[in-house]
């Protein structure tokens, strides 16, 4: 199958200019409060948007058409070219050491990931500090999901775009045409957006740290204004808020789609959801326990503290409204292993997602029944509809390859100079984006102490671990690249 470079140049045009236009607007925000760096992203911007033009206008040929191979080559390369554009703001104004330490805290906010280099982020001036939050809102849900609802106008059908970005297991479509679905999951992303804004104003947050706050939030980033996260308002009203719209940005959308418009039956009888929930709470429960055995004090508080930090874990967003480190080393291993959980599919979180483990562990148990039954047919369902065996090998091979990427990883790391305990939490949160991790990166450090080799490979796993592996490791495969 022979590349056609026209559908690929013109794509990451139109991304690039949609890109550029953030970065204006973030100068615009940045003027409104008089800060240094305005000056950084109307640079940046237009040096972007130019790009983006001459991308789009170049005539490589005339044929319009995307294929499943030049689909996953653009959503790659778009990602590349948002991480690298996207640090030329951090860069240019100075408050990036290195281009290094650039490229790592957008691939982190671009993924929504939440590492970040800074140490002191309140010195940060307002330009800067919005525009982490802004690479929280256009990755989380996907800025080439954005590009799809408008490819359109390029006269470029977009299903593959859709399929390579959007690559978990399940593809519920919420509409025939997808450049609908991509709409849709707009709205209902930029809904609850406002939704969480508007609550944090109630909460008594200011209108700039509720709108960061609000972006963070439903695009599960983690990234705040605050040296101390979430822990600096010392409000149990913004933890819970806050608690109540990370769960819901770890959701599918494609169900709050359906909450919305009303059909709670497709809501309750998804079985992803429903584990999700039931998870929630019974994880929650135990927190509270193992914290009042470790910490005696206010039930509330350790069921608040519960309840935030594990969401904020399971759904790769990263706030911290206390160090869990500081409880006890069970609990410390236990948030470990909940690096490894993430959220659901086709939600804004990262991680392995509950609909993996979900099937994987319905397979292990009928596994258990097959042996004992073996002329039995025995086959596995997810919401009363039957697995299709290549769907099943699929999320087996992902979790196989999953673990391998995260002991590669581990071993890259050691080999930077972190020790064996850091380079494992760094790992593991990187692949999955969650953001704090264990050992000398615990949620109240910062990925500042990584050499520059090790930011490089922790943002190559930030970026593997937010387009789920697949996306970038079939890049690597000689098959991809042959001509048919």
């Amino acid at each position: 199958m022979k590349f056609n470079f026209q559908p690929i140049s013109n794509v990451l045009g139109i991304l690039l200019v949609l890109y550029g236009v953030c970065m204006l607007m973030t100068g615009v925000i940045s003027l409104l409060y008089e800060a240094s760096d305005a000056g950084a992203f109307f640079t940046s911007g237009g040096i972007t948007i130019i790009t983006g033009i001459i991308l789009k206008l170049y005539k490589f040929s005339n044929e319009p058409d995307v294929n499943k191979k030049e689909g996953y080559l653009i959503v790659a390369l778009g990602w590349l070219l948002m991480c690298f554009f996207g640090a030329l703001p951090f860069y240019l104004s100075g408050f990036c050491p290195s281009f290094t330490d650039a490229v790592f805290e957008t691939a982190s906010g671009l993924t929504t990931t939440g590492a970040s280099i800074f140490n002191d982020v309140e010195i940060l001036p307002h330009g800067v500090l919005f525009w982490r939050s802004m690479t929280h809102f256009i990755g989380g849900l996907g800025i080439i999901v954005l590009t799809v609802a408008l490819l359109p106008i390029l006269g470029i059908g977009g299903i593959e775009l859709f399929s390579a970005e959007a690559s978990g297991p399940t593809a519920d479509r919420l509409q025939p045409r997808i450049k609908e679905t991509a709409k849709r999951l707009w709205y209902i992303y930029l809904f609850l957006t406002l939704l969480c804004t508007l609550f944090l104003l109630i909460a008594g947050m200011n209108l700039f740290d509720a709108i960061c706050h609000a972006f963070s939030t439903l695009s599960t980033g983690g990234f705040s204004t605050k040296n101390a996260s979430i822990a600096f308002y010392q409000s149990p009203g913004i933890e819970y808020i806050i608690t109540l719209f990370m769960f819901l940005g770890g959701a599918n959308f494609s169900v709050l789609y359906y909450f919305f418009k009303g059909n709670f039956y497709r809501v309750w009888y998804n079985d992803e959801f429903r584990y999700y929930l039931y998870f929630t709470i019974i994880v929650t429960l135990v927190l509270t326990v193992f914290i009042q055995l470790a910490k005696p004090g206010d039930l509330e508080e350790s069921f608040r503290h519960a309840l935030f930090q594990l969401i904020t874990v399971i759904t790769t967003t990263g706030f911290m409204s206390y160090d869990f480190t500081f409880w006890h080393p069970t609990i410390t291993l236990l948030f470990f292993l909940l690096l490894f959980v993430g959220g659901c599919a086709g939600s804004t979180a990262g991680g392995i997602k509950f609909i993996r483990h979900t099937v994987f562990v319905k397979n292990t148990f009928l596994e258990f029944r097959r042996i004992l039954h073996p002329r039995a047919l025995i086959r596995l369902k997810i919401n009363d509809a039957i697995v299709p065996p290549r769907i099943l090998t699929h999320i087996l091979v992902f979790l196989l390859v999953y673990l391998m990427v995260f002991v590669i990883g581990t071993v890259g790391l050691s080999f930077t100079g972190l020790d064996f305990e850091t380079a494992l939490g760094a790992s593991a949160s990187c692949l999955g984006n969650v953001g704090p991790a264990i050992g000398k990166l615990h949620p109240t450090a910062n990925f500042s102490i990584v050499s520059n080799e090790g930011k490089w490979i922790c943002s190559f796993l930030m970026v593997l671990g937010r387009l789920e592996l697949f996306t970038i490791l079939i890049l690597f495969s000689r098959s991809f690249w042959r001509v048919n």
